[in-house]
């Protein structure tokens, strides 16, 4: 029977060296060997128990009893998989749902990778040369130089060393099963582990074993992060890229430019937990704080563009593990792998390319939803100044969000180099906090005018004084700034878009230049139409919202590098309106909020007192 679980069979069986043991390691270890006793029964059970042999069922039954054996090595946070074991263990034992325990098997080697903190793909590109070196010194005896197992030796073993040609067999196999079967053998089987091999050998074994059946390759492989590849089987990687690629795929080791920062941040994680275990809070914090701005950083902006749902998984994870760290709190260890889990989904899709249609509508999307804001408080301004007919001053508006869209594009051409990891997200927090005091100070000048029936008349007549001294000034800085963090925020994201299709990302700033025009005309028309009073109410409320939502995302970058603290609450996140569940962020944002509301009821009630003393006068 061809069986994926013992492809491995007798590989470095014929090795002569011995190698020290690695102790610092032997936690992970046993986590790695119960994940791939789990991967041999998803893949054998269910073949084991079609072919109804004394034989292999009793292997299975060997497979479940050495799991069991190794959650319990593993103390509190292996003992608490031994329930779904030992319901496993039931059916293996009986040889019954063969379909349903390979099911449960899949479903806990995930939840065991989340629990474990495990990686299960390489920290580098393994290097096949390496690879080659101990196949063909340690394991072509058993398995052909070739990897066909056409040797004499091969006759005698039972069961006989997989032939790594054979498409059936490798069907099933990925290099990371290859990686744990390498390190820890086949339980009732002559395969032995070899747990003591460092790690960057096993997975240059584990690699160049998928080469061994392919053809030379002659192009270059499509991109394909070291996640996907260690986790991936030939048939699904064929799905994915096409036949014609497969070869290249598995001889050239991909370019990890992009992979290499949430390598980066998942190193310096594990080096935070280490150092929150031994005590040192303040370095694991450090390390964190390093591996948010150094790792994931660099890359955010491409993620962003493909899967904001996960960015935001990993900001709050990176959030709620530094703060556990600060806290010296005993659930470090839980968050750091929640953290660890989620890098390695991030890592899974760092490769994937989005094609032309898929660019442009995202480049669409973001500009529509990062310029809503400027746009509608430009359009509002634009509509009260040709309400108020002071065209000169329209001038100074268009001359501020033009500016704003001058810095995003040279930000869009050099910022990759200027605006890296704390830069980036101090620049996004500062721009935020300025915008807010510019809103603030708009809307204080809108009301301001809105309740003086005298200046307004003074308007009509005067263009030239219309606004008072110093207000073009003022008026270019409330556009620059509405327009400016929407301007960085859309450089960035687009740059991460570029690098999969630059003509999508021209496609959709067209469009979107157009939706946004088409919407600033619209406000600017409607608003035209609008009583004046009612038009300057409806534009205070606006920039106040505005500078509220500016402030909690402003206050929010700046807690992402460190310089405001973490004060979490148990709430909601809600990220469009500025939302996030920490006292730092959410108390300012009510108390701005206070501010006008109170302001408003007690000019109401003045001018309610100031009514009724009137009447009673006359």
């Amino acid at each position: 029977m061809k069986r994926p679980a013992l492809l491995l069979l007798s590989l470095l069986i014929a090795a002569p060296v011995a190698f020290a043991a690695d102790d610092s390691a032997s936690e992970g270890r046993t986590w790695h060997r119960l994940v791939g006793i789990l991967q041999y029964l998803q893949a054998d059970y269910p073949m084991a128990v079609e072919s109804k042999s004394d034989f292999e069922l009793a292997e299975q039954r060997s497979f479940i009893a050495e799991a069991t054996e190794a959650a319990g090595d593993l103390g509190p946070r292996g003992e608490a998989f031994l329930p779904r074991l030992k319901e496993i263990k039931e059916r293996v034992d009986k040889a019954e749902d063969p379909e349903g325990v390979s099911r449960d098997c899949g479903a806990l080697v995930e939840d065991l990778v989340l629990a474990g903190g495990l990686a299960r793909s390489p920290r580098t590109p393994p290097d096949l040369k390496l690879g080659e070196q101990l196949f063909q010194q340690n394991c072509a005896a058993c398995h052909g130089a070739d990897g066909r197992a056409q040797v004499s030796i091969a006759e005698t073993m039972e069961p006989k060393p997989a032939n790594f040609h054979d498409p059936d067999i490798m069907a099933g196999l990925t290099p990371y099963k290859a990686f744990n079967t390498v390190g820890f053998g086949v339980p009732g089987t002559p395969m032995p582990g070899f747990p003591t091999l460092s790690e960057e050998e096993r997975w240059a074994v584990a690699f160049y074993v998928f080469t061994l059946r392919q053809p030379a390759c002659d192009g270059n492989p499509p991109r394909a992060s070291l996640e996907k590849l260690a986790n991936s089987t030939d048939p699904e990687l064929v799905q994915a890229h096409g036949q014609e690629h497969l070869a290249c795929l598995r001889r050239k080791m991909p370019d990890v430019d992009e992979e290499r920062g949430l390598l980066t941040a998942r190193n310096l994680v594990e080096q935070a937990l280490k150092l929150g275990a031994g005590g040192d809070s303040l370095g694991a914090r450090n390390a964190l704080l390093d591996a948010y701005l150094n790792g994931l950083e660099p890359v955010e902006a491409t993620l962003r563009a493909r899967n904001p749902d996960l960015v935001l998984k990993l900001e709050k994870a990176f959030l709620d593990t530094r703060l556990a760290a600060e806290q010296k709190s005993p659930h470090l260890q839980d968050e750091g792998r929640i953290l660890l889990s989620l890098l390695d989904e991030a890592r899974r899709s760092s490769g994937t390319t989005a094609g032309f249609i898929s660019v442009m509508w995202l480049t669409l999307l973001i500009l529509l939803r990062e310029g809503f804001e400027a746009t509608v408080i430009i359009a509002a301004l634009l509509a009260m100044l040709r309400k108020m007919q002071a065209p000169t001053y329209a001038r100074v508006v268009h001359t501020g969000w033009v500016s704003a869209l001058v810095v995003g594009a040279l930000l869009f051409i050099f910022g990759r180099h200027l605006l890296g990891g704390a830069n980036r997200e101090m620049l996004e927090g500062v721009a935020a906090l300025a915008a807010v005091v510019m809103l603030l100070y708009a809307a204080l000048w809108l009301n301001a005018r809105a309740n003086m029936s005298k200046f307004m008349g003074e308007l009509r007549q005067k263009m030239q004084g219309a606004l008072g001294k110093g207000s073009g000034a003022g008026l270019f800085a409330i556009a620059f700034s509405a327009a400016l963090r929407e301007s960085v925020e859309t450089a960035i994201f687009l740059q991460g878009l570029a690098l999969d299709s630059l003509s999508g990302v021209a496609w959709g700033c067209a469009l979107g230049a157009v939706a946004l025009t088409v919407l600033v005309l619209f406000i600017n028309r409607v608003g035209y139409k609008l009583p004046m009073k009612t038009l300057f109410k409806a534009s205070t409320v606006l920039l106040v919202v505005t500078a509220i939502i500016l402030l909690g995302k402003g206050l929010r970058a700046l807690q992402e590098v460190g310089l405001v603290p973490l004060r979490p609450l148990p709430l909601f996140t809600f990220e469009p309106l500025g939302i996030f569940p920490d006292a730092m962020t959410l108390i300012p944002q009510l108390v701005l909020t206070a501010i006008p509301i109170i302001v408003y009821f007690i000019k109401r009630r003045g001018g309610t007192t100031r009514l009724a003393d009137v009447s009673s006068q006359g």
